[in-house]
């Protein structure tokens, strides 16, 4: 495809050229902060490679991101109440067994809220590299390997996880109680706590024979109801919060609201923000290079699963079934869609239950990531198995070191053979989705 080299000229703003090195340094020192961009220079001449009707109707698919899905299994999704709620209890320490761990942790909004670690750590080192949370309420299934089904649900399974967080839901229950502020916040959206007179100190629900478990199974089972009913209103309060983790145009949605502008004086600015070499690795992304046959969408993500045939960091051979045990831990939990404390037990999220099944084929299958922001979440990989953007784009172009194939071969994976040249262009291309940051009342701690 020729080139289409139009001379424009450029409002005063910043190329990718100036923004490359300035999310490289973000990304390196892990920060996500708002800083002002170096200004273009006037009357600079700008290259645009020339994108076809084709190309522009793919591109349209992809831009602008627009507003999140609703969410009728959280009644208050969408509710300021109940964000501001979420917002304190995202950042509270006294939901974790101990009072040191809470979701920032793992998820701190300087890194686009993730932790730039291979594994996680909490009260102690998990299996798993935490996922940036900025767009979060887009994603289909959370976690890798898509164990929750909702967004609420999701915001629960850390606080109880015995690495994580280590609380328990009678305690939860019991510090709304105590805390005044919190009480109030949390009647403020979901009415009375219940009476707690004859609860245990701590308690979850929990295989064997802990101290956790034990004293859940006392518990009336009026009584497990109520503490269930209010650790699922903290996850649905997490998940208001979360669905406010959205930033701003990223330099791409610039650029495709700019190609799309029959103004070209007022779509300059916008064109030049992606420089010749990122205008490249946007038609390799669409084009040769296949990747949007997963990352497609706003979200860069088709929200499915695979097997991409990454070695785990022991380096040996892959033994975690991944989605195809997840499939069995969604469809037993108790705070699914489904499930009892659900504000919709129909509907579209609920047929996405009824006909997901175990098959074989989802072993060592995990979810697609979405790329908005990816240039701030490294490591990348379930695990972190690559430092850095250039260590994926080499793996996936060669195929070097790919683990054997599992269960199911994915026939879209195999060696994509790219020249230094166009890996260098993807690369550019993928800081380019790089958004400004959400609002700061929700991007920072409160007061």
């Amino acid at each position: 495809m020729g080139r289409l080299r139009a001379r424009l000229s450029a409002a005063p703003v910043a190329g990718l050229a100036c923004l490359g090195p300035l999310v490289l340094g973000l990304a390196a020192r892990g920060g996500l902060r708002e800083s002002p961009a170096p200004a273009g220079r006037e009357g600079a001449a700008v290259e645009v490679v020339e994108f076809d009707e084709r190309e522009r109707a793919i591109l349209a698919r992809l831009s602008p991101l627009g507003a999140p899905p609703a969410d009728p299994t959280n009644a208050v999704a969408d509710d300021l109440a109940a964000a501001r709620l979420g917002r304190r209890l995202f950042f509270e320490k006294r939901l974790s067994g101990k009072g040191e761990i809470h979701c920032a942790h793992c998820h701190d909004p300087e890194r686009a809220f993730s932790d730039g670690k291979q594994l996680s750590e909490g009260v102690g080192k998990t299996a798993r590299n935490a996922p940036g949370l900025i767009g979060v309420a887009w994603q289909r299934w959370l976690f890798w390997d898509g164990r929750a089904d909702t967004l609420w649900a999701q915001a629960l399974h850390p606080i109880e996880h015995p690495l994580e967080m280590d609380g328990d839901r009678v305690a939860v229950a019991r510090l709304l109680e105590r805390d005044p502020e919190l009480r109030d916040l949390y009647e403020g959206v979901f009415g009375s706590l219940p009476e707690m007179d004859g609860w245990p100190e701590h308690a979850r629900p929990e295989e064997g024979e802990g101290a956790l478990g034990r004293a859940w199974r006392a518990m009336t089972p009026g009584e497990q109801e109520l503490a269930n009913r209010v650790f699922s209103n903290v996850g649905k309060a997490v998940a208001a919060y979360e669905r406010r983790l959205i930033g701003g145009p990223s330099p791409f949605d610039r650029f495709v609201r700019g190609l799309s502008s029959p103004d070209p004086k007022a779509s300059a600015g916008d064109l030049a923000l992606l420089d010749p070499s990122a205008q490249r690795g946007l038609k390799l992304f669409i084009g040769k290079a296949g990747c949007r046959q997963c990352h497609t969408g706003p979200s860069f993500s088709d929200g499915e699963f695979h097997d991409v045939q990454v070695r785990p960091l022991s380096g040996g051979e892959r033994t975690e079934s991944m989605r195809l045990g997840a499939v069995r831990k969604v469809l037993g939990d108790p705070f699914n869609a489904a499930g009892p404390y659900s504000d919709a037990r129909e509907g579209a999220a609920v047929e996405h239950l009824t006909f997901l099944a175990a098959q074989s084929e989802s072993w060592g299958a995990v979810r697609t990531p979405g790329l908005r922001n990816v240039a701030l979440t490294a490591p990348y990989m379930e695990q972190g198995q690559f430092a850095d953007l250039a260590a994926v784009l080499r793996f996936y172009s060669t195929r070097e070191g790919a683990a054997p194939a599992g269960h199911h071969q994915e026939k879209v994976v195999k060696p994509l053979n790219l020249t230094p040249e166009e890996l260098g262009d993807l690369q550019s291309f993928l800081l380019s989705l790089t958004e400004e940051p959400p609002p700061e009342e929700w991007r920072l701690p409160p007061p």
